[in-house]
Parts: C-alpha cells; structure tokens; sequence
C-alpha cells in the first residue's frame, strides 16, 4: 500500500516537471519571435526613415552636390562604353608632321614658288629665317608653313620637284581621334550638368543654396571652357598640317676651284681671265691717276711750259750776243 501511494507520488512530480518544463519552452520560443518581430520592424522604419531623408534632400536645392555627381558619373560610364563605337562611325582626326631639307639653285627663286603654292592651297606661312654663308656665298633659311591636310602631301611632292636635290624627307602622324570622342562626351555631359544647375538655382529661395550652385556652376562652366579649348586646338592641328622646310643654296663659285684639279682647258681659260682682269686693273688705275690728279697736272704742265718758253728764249738772246 505503501508503495503504491509512494509511486504514486513520483508520477505526479513527474507530470508537474513535464508541465513546467513545456511551460518555460513555450515563453521562451513567444520571447524569441517578439524580438525578431521588432528587429525587423526597427529595420524597416530606419530604411523607411532614409528613403524619405534621400527623397527629400533629392528633391531641394541643398543636395544638389550629390546629385549632380552622380548623373555625370552616370552619363561618364554611358559615354565611355559607347566611345568605341562612334571612333569607327566618324573620321579619323589624325595630325600631320613633315620635315623636309632640299638644296635650290637660288634661294630667293625657290621661296617665291613655295609662297606661291602655298597661297594657292589656302595655307599660310607661321614663319620664314634667312641666313647667308659669306664663305661660300649662298643664302640658306627655314620655312615652318601650315597646309590644309588634303593639299600637304601633293605640296610636298612639288616642293621636292622643284628642288635641285632632297637631302632629307620625313611625314609623321598622330591619331587623336579617341582623345576627341572623350572631350566630345565629356562636353555633352558637362552641358546637362549645367543645365540642371541651372534649374535649380531657379528653384532656390535660400541665400546659402544659391551660393552653393553658384560655385558648382562657376566651376563646371570653367570645365567646359577648357574641354572646348582643347578640342579647337586638336581640330585645327588637324585640319592644318605642319611642314618645316630647310633651304640651301648650291651656289658655285669660281674662288671656290682648286687649279690644280683642272684640265689644260680650264688653266688656259682661267689665265685668260686673269690676264685680262690685270690689264683691265691697270688701264683702271692710269685712267683714275690721270683724271683723279687732272688739276694738279694741269698746274704742273703751265710751269713746265712756262719754265720751257723762259729757258728757250734766254737761249736765243745769248746765241745773239
């Protein structure tokens, strides 16, 4: 009997434990999703929270910093993965470079005609050296000339066919084309940048935002004054080439000939020469003795012949004593 209220006992102990132990599980478990419930709900109002901030510093004119670089960032990455494609679909703008060194028979002849053609070809001449060679007697000089693209090579080929010889002939080229697709895009980009700057300094009623777009603008216009600048700069270097010209002068002279490389000929007509040349300089200095000294001969010849008559005349009287 004992052991029967004893077991009893026990079993009951044991469904209380159970009852408890289910019990304790079950706050546990409601505890735990509270708590994720929460969390998710504090997660989705700070995002909501953020989203309003973003929206409304989008939408005044106080975050227009942010903004503004985003959209050039945007239109940068459009702009270069097209670039590749708008290089192949326009003319290549390629910058030409030529040096060239001929000898002329006579220089002033040959700077003449290169004028000309040029003049001719809608080019014009950036700058012109002369120098001369008292040693050799010529004149030699250089010619920096800028020449439409399409009218340069068929110019070089005149300049070196009116030339006695070409000693040195050179054309280099640099494709700038890529470089000019980039300013290209990155213009249009800095214009839209402009243009809703613009906008919203419209749209600003603070003293402080208007202050704060007009430096962003001061500063992408200046932006776009130098993309502009540099693209000119590219254009004209392109559409005009650069030719450098050195000229000199192949001018034969006769103190220049060694006697002794001459043939018989050539000595005789050369002693020729100068027996006449030395017959010619003295006949020249009698005539200029003579003539340079015609007074004071003059003065000279009247005493002579004063003197003459004298002595002449006291010679007579004698003779008749």
């Amino acid at each position: 009997m004992l052991l029967d209220v004893e077991r009893d006992g026990v079993v009951k102990v044991k469904k209380w434990l159970i009852i408890i132990i289910v019990f304790a599980f079950s706050i546990f478990l409601a505890a735990c999703s509270n708590e994720e419930q929460s969390s998710d709900s504090a997660d989705k109002a700070a995002e909501s929270m953020e989203k309003n901030i973003t929206e409304e510093s989008g939408g005044s004119p106080t975050g227009t910093s942010n903004s503004v670089n985003e959209q050039e960032d945007r239109q940068s990455q459009e702009a270069a993965e097209s670039k590749e494609n708008e290089i192949s679909n326009v003319n290549r703008k390629i910058i030409y470079t030529a040096n060239l060194s001929i000898q002329v028979k006579d220089y002033q002849k040959a700077v003449n005609d290169i004028q000309t053609q040029v003049s001719d070809r809608g080019g014009y001449v950036v700058e012109s050296n002369m120098y001369g060679d008292s040693e050799k007697g010529s004149t030699n000089g250089q010619m920096t000339i800028r020449i439409p693209q399409d009218q340069f090579r068929e110019f070089i080929q005149l300049v070196e066919e009116g030339s006695s010889e070409v000693l040195e002939s050179s054309i280099s080229g640099q494709d700038v084309t890529e470089e000019y697709i980039d300013l290209e895009s990155r213009l249009k980009s800095k214009h839209v940048v402009e243009n809703r700057l613009l906008s919203f300094m419209e749209q600003a009623e603070k003293t402080e935002d208007l202050l704060a777009i007009s430096e962003d603008l001061a500063k992408v216009q200046g932006e776009i004054e130098q993309i502009t600048g540099r693209m000119k700069y590219l254009q004209n270097k392109a559409d005009l080439a650069t030719v450098t010209i050195q000229i000199q002068e192949n001018n034969v002279t006769i103190s220049g000939i060694n006697e002794d490389d001459l043939n018989t000929w050539e000595k005789t007509k050369q002693q020729f020469l100068k027996s006449i040349n030395f017959l010619i300089s003295t006949f020249s200095g009698l005539f200029v003795f003579l003539f340079g000294n015609l007074p004071i001969l003059l003065v000279l010849g009247c005493i002579g012949l004063i003197t003459f008559l004298i002595v002449k005349k006291s010679t007579k009287n004698k003779r008749r004593d």
